[in-house]
């Protein structure tokens, strides 16, 4: 029987619940739910597909081990006892990236790391046996997490964070994540074949992410990631496995009617270059247009966008008479639903109705809501020899 290891991704507070989905439809087991993270079981290849399949999650971490201490010394033993020469070569350059800690005992993230990276030394020398390590080969970055006295030692398996996907080398100012974006759309009944308008597309992520997502283009598949220079726990050729995997899976001929407006002709132009650096440029029409100008022929499309909201782009003085402009826009196309990613606290005042739904999201350090106005569902579409 193939060994199972523990999983660990991170993702934006307030939409585990898309990620959860994404990992069981990769064929992983969830193991647990915390605020801003999913535990999931898999192989090592799940290493591999999960970082580049993944449209949701910050990094992929491989659980080392996980205990109970509420002193430095329980630490010590704790990460001492983890079989490291299982997964750390002799020559590997190891070192805790990142501690965090909350609700524990143990609070100085600085003794956290100095403690973690010394009992991994103490327990290698007992592995190989060596007095010493020269640590000049392949990386190995480690991250410590301590909540409730429980501590979670993993490798990050992704290195760079996984919302640089690498088409977005032109942006504007306050830019949503490419992992924000996917999980709100996903987070939306929307599909390939309804439109989607994006009235504030800033540098285009609503857009070019949806455009990945109706065509099936996996997020990773484009780029590097640490753990694919660990050959002790996964060849490189797992690895363009997966990429081919993902390849296969693009649908080259699906035709989406997406579009991004945004008033600031620079930012249009960098949308532009941005989609074309996904390969979706083909699917969406970018276009210099203020949101008063908001029109569309077609009905039950869906508007998914990130207004401004005063801790950056506009101050706080002009947002009314923005949301307000947004309300009379939107009410044009009161058969579309809309989805609104805002701090402002006055939203549904000035946009003038009440949401049907709204849902808490972190954006970074910011807290927003994610305001939904369900407009009505598309009339079913008859079966071929159906009667009127």
């Amino acid at each position: 029987m193939e060994t199972l290891f523990e999983y660990i991704a991170p993702c934006h507070f307030g939409t585990e619940s898309v990620l959860k989905r994404e990992i069981s439809r990769l064929g992983y087991e969830i193991s647990r739910v915390e605020n801003g993270r999913v535990f999931f079981q898999g192989d090592l290849d799940a290493m591999a597909r999960a970082n580049v399949f993944l449209r949701t999650a910050e990094r992929v971490l491989l659980c080392v081990g996980r205990f109970k201490a509420e002193t430095f010394d329980e630490l010590f033993e704790g990460v001492k006892a983890l079989p490291w020469a299982d997964f750390i070569p002799k020559n590997g350059k190891f070192w805790v990236k990142k501690a965090s800690t909350a609700k524990s005992k143990l609070f100085s993230t600085s003794d956290i790391q100095s403690i973690v990276k010394k009992a991994i030394v103490e327990k290698m020398k007992l592995s190989y046996p060596a007095a010493w390590f020269s640590e000049d080969g392949q990386e190995y970055p480690l991250r410590v997490f301590i909540l409730n006295d429980e501590v979670t030692v993993a490798l990050d398996t992704t290195g760079e964070s996984l919302h640089k996907r690498g088409y977005r080398k032109m942006t504007v100012t306050a830019p949503v994540s490419e992992t924000l974006a996917a999980s709100l759309i996903m987070l939306t009944p929307w599909h390939a074949d309804r439109i989607l308008v994006d009235p504030f597309c800033g540098s285009g992520t609503f857009p070019i992410e949806a455009a990945m997502i109706g065509a099936n283009i996996a997020p990773g598949a484009g780029r590097d990631f640490t753990a694919q220079n660990w050959a002790n726990l996964l060849p490189k050729k797992a690895w363009y496995n997966v990429v081919d995997e993902a390849n296969d899976l693009i649908r080259r001929d699906v035709s989406m009617k997406i579009q991004g407006y945004d008033i600031d002709k620079e930012a249009i132009q960098a949308a532009m270059a941005n989609a074309r650096d996904a390969g979706v440029e083909e699917m969406i029409h970018f276009q210099q247009r203020p949101v008063s100008q908001l029109r569309h022929p077609k009905k039950y499309g869906f508007i998914i966008t990130n207004p401004p909201y005063g801790e950056r782009l506009e101050d706080k003085k002009a947002l009314p008479a923005l949301y307000k402009e947004m309300g009379e826009a939107f009410r044009q196309l009161d058969d579309w639903s809309w989805y609104i990613l805002t701090s402002y606290e006055d939203a549904e005042r000035y946009i003038g109705r009440k949401a049907d739904k709204n849902r808490k999201i972190y954006n970074g350090m910011i807290r927003t809501y994610f305001y939904q106005f369900m407009g009505p569902k598309p009339p079913r579409a008859r079966r071929q020899g159906e009667s009127l």
